[in-house]
Formats: C-alpha cells, sequence, structure tokens
C-alpha cells in the first residue's frame, strides 16, 4: 500500500519495510482499580521497523491491584512474536481442514425463557401429549451442568415443526410454547425470530444432520477451568455454552483428551483474566478444532486409544454415580492436587480416591502416550514443541486438501455432503 506520511518519512528505497514486535504484555491488569470497577484488563506493545526478537512478559499472577502497589510476577521469553502476541509456533497461520468440516458446533441459542422447562413440568406435559411428545421434550444441558453433572432440566424443542403441525401434534406442548415464548418474542427485532417465535433463535439446523444417526455425541464446556471432553447422549440438547463434536468414535474423543489436543488448545484459546489457565479459557471451535489435525493410526493405535477413552469416561461417570455430591471439575480438580503433591490430610486423601483421581490420571498420562505414538512422535515432547509439530502437520494436511486428498474423520457421513475423498 502507498506511505501514510502520519507515520513519518517513507524508508529509503530498499530498506526492509518489515515491522517486528520487540515488547509485548499480552494480558496486563489495569492497576489502582476499585474494588466496584470493571476488571479491565489490557495488552501492550512496542514495535520497530526490521526483522527482530522480542520480549514477551507474562503476568502469571497478580495481588493487591487496587492499592498503590500492585503485586505482579512476571515470566518473561525472548523470540520472534506473534501477531498474536505469543512466542513460538505462530498458530495463527493455521488454516481450517476441510476433513474437520461439519463435525463442531455451539449449542442452541434457544432465546426465549419458556422452552426451558422443569422436570414436573416435562412429566405434566408427557403425560398430556402422550405417546411420540418425547420428540419435542428433551433433556437440556448447559455448559455449567456440563461439568457440574448433572442436566439442566428440560428443554421444548419444535425445530423442524411448522406451527399447525405443532400445534395438531402436541397441543399442550404447543400451549406452553405459545404462552410462555411468544410474548417475549413478539417484540423482538429480528423479523425471523419474531415470525417463528415456536422454534430456536438458532437452532443449528445444519449441525442437527451431524447427529442423527448417533447415540452418543462429544462436548466440552465453551469456558472452563479444566478443559474435559465427554460424551453425552443424543437426547440430550446442548445449550450455545456447550461445543458438540458430531462423533460417537471413542478414537476421537480419547485424542481430544489427550495432552497433544491440550497444548494446541492452549495455544489458540483466549484466556479468561490472568495468565494462567487454572484461571480459564475459552474454547472456540473455529481455532482450537477445525484446523486440528487429527493422527492417521495403525489400527492396532486406533484401537488402543478408543480402548482407553472408552475407560476415562467410564471411570469418570462411575465415580460421578457413586460419590454425592461430585462433579466432574472436582475429579479434575483433585487429579491436580494429587499431581502436585497436594493431599496433605487424610480427608483429602479419601475424597481424591473415592473421586478416582488416581485412575483418571493414570489412563490421561497412557492416552497421552499412545496419542503421541499416533503422530509418530516421542511421548515426552514440552507443549510448546507439540504445538510447533501440529502447525507443520496443519500445513502439510491443507496442502494435501488442495491437491484432492481429504483425510475426513467421518467419511461415511462427510463425503456425500461436503465433497468426495479424490486421494
Amino acid at each position: 500500500p502507498p506511505h501514510n506520511p502520519a507515520y513519518g518519512p517513507p524508508p529509503p528505497p530498499g530498506e526492509d519495510c518489515t515491522l517486528s514486535l520487540i515488547l509485548a504484555i499480552p494480558d496486563h491488569p489495569w492497576t489502582k482499580a476499585t474494588k466496584d470497577a470493571a476488571a479491565v484488563r489490557i495488552a501492550m506493545t512496542v514495535a520497530a521497523r526490521g526483522q527482530h526478537d522480542g520480549r514477551l512478559i507474562e503476568i502469571t499472577g497478580e495481588s493487591a491491584l487496587d492499592s498503590d502497589v500492585p503485586m505482579l510476577v512476571e515470566n518473561a521469553r525472548t523470540g520472534r512474536i506473534n501477531a498474536d502476541l505469543t512466542v513460538g509456533a505462530d498458530v495463527t497461520g493455521a488454516l481450517i481442514l476441510k476433513a474437520n468440516e461439519g463435525l463442531s458446533c455451539n449449542g442452541m441459542m434457544i432465546n426465549g425463557q419458556g422452552f426451558k422447562i422443569s422436570s414436573s413440568e416435562a412429566a405434566h406435559l408427557l403425560a398430556k401429549d402422550g405417546e411420540g411428545a418425547d420428540a419435542v421434550i428433551k433433556p437440556y444441558m448447559g455448559g455449567g451442568e456440563l461439568v457440574q453433572s448433572k442436566l439442566g432440566g428440560f428443554v421444548i424443542d419444535l425445530f423442524g415443526l411448522t406451527e399447525s403441525e405443532a400445534r395438531m401434534k402436541f397441543p399442550a406442548t404447543y400451549s406452553h410454547v405459545l404462552a410462555k415464548v411468544k410474548p417475549q418474542r413478539d417484540g423482538n427485532r429480528v423479523k425471523s425470530v419474531r415470525d417463528r417465535w415456536w422454534i430456536f433463535e438458532k437452532p443449528r439446523s445444519t449441525f442437527r444432520p451431524a447427529l442423527r444417526d448417533l447415540s452418543r455425541y462429544i462436548a466440552t464446556t465453551e469456558t472452563a477451568k479444566h478443559r474435559i471432553f465427554q460424551f453425552l447422549d443424543t437426547v440430550v440438547v446442548p445449550d450455545h455454552m456447550v461445543i458438540a463434536i458430531g462423533s460417537d468414535s471413542a478414537f476421537h474423543l480419547g485424542v481430544v483428551c489427550s495432552q497433544t489436543h491440550l497444548a494446541w488448545t492452549f495455544a489458540n484459546c483466549g484466556l479468561m483474566g490472568v495468565a494462567t489457565f487454572e484461571q480459564g479459557h475459552r474454547y472456540t471451535k473455529s481455532q482450537c478444532f477445525d484446523p486440528f489435525p487429527f493422527p492417521d493410526p495403525t489400527p492396532a493405535q486406533r484401537t488402543q486409544i478408543a480402548e482407553l477413552a472408552e475407560e476415562l469416561d467410564a471411570q469418570r461417570k462411575a465415580a460421578l454415580a457413586e460419590v454425592p455430591g461430585l462433579t466432574m471439575t472436582e475429579i479434575y480438580n483433585w487429579r491436580a492436587r494429587l499431581r502436585g503433591g497436594d493431599l496433605g490430610n487424610l480427608l483429602d486423601r479419601e475424597r481424591a480416591h473415592a473421586a478416582r483421581a488416581g485412575i483418571v490420571d493414570r489412563i490421561h498420562q497412557q492416552l497421552d502416550e499412545a496419542v503421541a505414538a499416533a503422530y509418530g512422535w516421542p511421548g515426552d515432547l514440552p507443549p510448546a514443541e507439540i504445538v510447533t509439530r501440529l502447525v507443520a502437520l496443519n500445513a502439510a494436511r491443507a496442502a494435501e486438501e488442495r491437491s484432492g486428498t481429504v483425510r475426513w474423520l467421518r467419511p461415511d457421513y462427510q463425503i456425500p455432503r461436503f465433497g468426495a475423498n479424490k486421494g
């Protein structure tokens, strides 16, 4: 583009016009904030012309932010600073892979509290509308409920029915939605939302076919402290804060549960608060799942990963069923404390044992090793090296796809919808 005089005189002919970041602090708290003020966070950068390495400073601990002497713990690294304010492999250049197309989506955006009903309301409507009503009155799972290991009640899902069909087939359910949802939707400024008031605002019509022939699918919360993937029955309707992956394959579950996918996630996700993943992070499917290159395992490797993933899912659910009040988050809290040697008293050790934290941790270790082997990599690679290799593999897979070879995750489902595999 032409030189902008606002940025000073143009560079001499032949001079390198590359701009490099020589200092970056990607996530810094706004200090001296009052307790009632918003938790503002900022990024700071310094750039220089030319190709230079830079100094990246991460805030790994903070306290006393509302005082004159805030305490910040910093971790500095030196290297080429990428556009996303990271050092190391540039994940911002990773491309969405056709192999993963159509298999992940946020859950339903409902827009209408009247769609959500309690267990007693669901039982009443099921009794009134009789046989077949369970096709539109379904268990419901929000992001919070997913990690707390409890259903979020029920939801009325009339997708696929005209207003007349809903009224004729399920009169009691229709009457409930007419009274509880339509008045709210009547005031919506979007015509399609207003006119189709008995349907969720975003019913995920293009994603629903991915679940149609499955008995279960993989789910994870969009925001979380621990990145946990698990199987849900397809009768369960996911909320928009749940990322659904349209696969019933335990092999796919094992890969996304592994350290390999976790390293990729942490390199691509958004942090929530201070720059430590213990504080929470956001899993964005377009950055974390869609570009992620799955391994191409041997049949024996695929079977091993699948068996471990099935056991992981079963062990966690068994613990949840056995221990009153236990949640998925608590299982992983105990796992973290176990790995950190932080089980100092007998009560803690007993609770961690009941939560099967040691078993869960051991299966994760074995999954990490098995998934690394499926990639043909050593099992002890540090996260930065894992990400570097995944970025390179993403580029190689993208090049394959441009030449016509696609390593579909669910070929029977994907090829008829998204294109033939020419490789």
